[in-house]
């Protein structure tokens, strides 16, 4: 009997006709349902659709190159990665970023490998020629702007208390806020443990706050948020409204409000929906003002609630960290941009 492999988000058996009938053995095909589960959950869905665009984008190129884009090509993919930092002159488009190149390359090498022909990125044609753009091309990565306290009371001002529209959005927002979420996270909690099957956390109220489980993307990790110093900017407070006149009590923990904004569906909110929602009402509290309109919109985004968590917070490092689930210290930096740079001052401390 042949093995059956996996390929992309599916397992299939090894020939290409019986990949098209299907036919896998009655009695694996338990076992390759199974597998198709575990080959969901080994990426993000944001993840797969961004691979699976970068695999058209790299497709498409090679047909107007005339190259072949299988079997895998150290020197057709160097030459692929030149044209998508060349931009215009090689794509008719503009020059990609260093960070959009590296994903490219990090999709094709996925791709490749679901398809059980491994690309070797540590090859000369593609190493050197990464290289040579990092070196050239290479910047600073562009940050979002920071939420502050100061700024989310603002936001939430511009929701509406009394529809099921504005409460879901203000727990959406303090929840991001204070556990320091990204938008894929907050989307994915549910109500309980175990109670969906694309959940990838849950929630408990307890009396000091909320315990939330989450797996994220370094594991399994608890962040706990405290109730606030008011029940109008309370995190916790708002959770509990939203699902009290919500009547959530199983499943996704935020979800699509329907019926006029009336009732509450079962589907869950798309990361999509905190991005947009941040900057709607960034807009509309009229954060950064000082900057043309267009500019403050490219300026907020679901990390603009991350970011301003690791700003504001009035605490030692270690425990934004903690709280962001970062691996290092460096990394929290990244995200804090109001700190004291010179707290600690380690020329006086040597003697100069």
């Amino acid at each position: 009997m042949r093995r059956p492999q996996v390929s992309g988000n599916s397992i299939l058996p090894e020939t290409e006709e019986r990949a098209q009938t299907g036919s896998v053995a009655a009695h694996l095909e338990g076992l390759a349902a199974r597998a198709r589960d575990y080959v969901e959950a080994a990426s993000s869905a944001n993840t797969r659709r961004a691979y699976a665009v970068d695999w058209r984008h790299f497709s498409a190129w090679c047909r107007s190159q005339q190259l072949p884009p299988l079997p895998p090509d150290p020197q057709i993919v160097g030459l692929y990665i030149t044209a998508c930092a060349a931009g215009a002159a090689m794509t008719g488009r503009k020059p990609n970023s260093v960070a959009t190149i590296e994903r490219r390359l990090s999709a094709l090498s996925w791709n490749y490998a679901q398809r059980g022909t491994p690309l070797d990125r540590r090859d000369r044609h593609i190493a050197t020629v990464l290289a040579g753009i990092r070196n050239s091309h290479g910047r600073p990565p562009v940050q979002k702007e920071a939420v502050l306290g100061e700024d989310l009371a603002a936001m939430l001002d511009t929701l509406d208390r009394g529809t099921l529209r504005g409460l879901r959005d203000r727990a959406i927002l303090l929840l991001g806020f204070a556990g320091g979420l990204r938008r894929s996270e907050i989307v994915a909690l549910d109500v309980g443990k175990d109670q969906t099957r694309d959940g990838r956390g849950w929630v408990e109220i307890l009396k000091e706050g909320l315990l939330v489980s989450l797996r994220g993307k370094t594991g399994w990790r608890e962040i706990e948020i405290g109730r606030g110093s008011a029940d109008l900017t309370c995190p916790v407070a708002a959770l509990q409204t939203w699902l009290t006149l919500g009547r959530i009590a199983h499943g996704p923990l935020f979800r699509r409000v329907t019926g006029q904004g009336k009732q509450v569906g079962p589907e869950r909110l798309t990361d999509q929906h905190v991005a947009r929602l941040v900057k709607q009402c960034a807009m509309a509290a009229g954060i950064r003002g000082d900057l043309p309109e267009g500019e403050r919109l490219q300026r907020f985004a679901g990390h603009s609630l991350r970011a301003g968590l690791a700003s504001s917070a009035e605490v030692d490092e270690r425990y934004v960290q903690k709280q962001l689930g970062h691996a290092s210290a460096e990394m929290t930096r990244r995200y804090q941009r109001r700190r004291d740079r010179f707290r600690v001052n380690l020329t006086k401390a040597a003697g100069l």
